[in-house]
């Protein structure tokens, strides 16, 4: 959980991202500044690892995160991938590396695409 303080530094007055959004593996950019909005759901996703180990189907470790940033328009990101269903879920991969999740996306909710803070970094 980012504190307040790291807090007022990547979210605007406005609720969006003051920074962007990168991959903390390869460094691709995600996300451009002022795209995102600030969100606090909490949401599992599995450990970080490479995009065919998510999509076995096996019951994954992982982790109960709450701070998301959230993006209404999947053309909105500028690097991305998706894994194949899970459920009715799809976890967000960076689309160069393949590193994941960083992401979830609901196939009920066509609208709303969550990219935790916890496993991205901002520049």
């Amino acid at each position: 959980m980012e504190s307040t303080e790291q807090l007022s530094e990547l979210v605007s007055a406005e609720g969006r991202n003051r920074k962007a959004v990168l991959c903390q593996r390869c460094g691709s950019r995600v996300l451009q500044p002022g795209t995102a909005l600030f969100s606090r759901r909490q949401l599992f996703l599995p450990s970080m690892r490479k995009k065919p180990a998510l999509s076995d189907g096996s019951n994954p470790d992982g982790d109960l995160l709450q701070e998301h940033w959230l993006v209404e328009d999947m053309f909105i990101f500028e690097n991305v991938g998706f894994t194949k269903d899970v459920g009715n879920i799809k976890f967000l991969v960076c689309a160069d590396c393949e590193i994941g999740p960083i992401g979830w996306h609901c196939l009920d909710d066509k609208n709303s695409f969550y990219v935790a803070l916890e496993r991205v970094s901002h520049e």
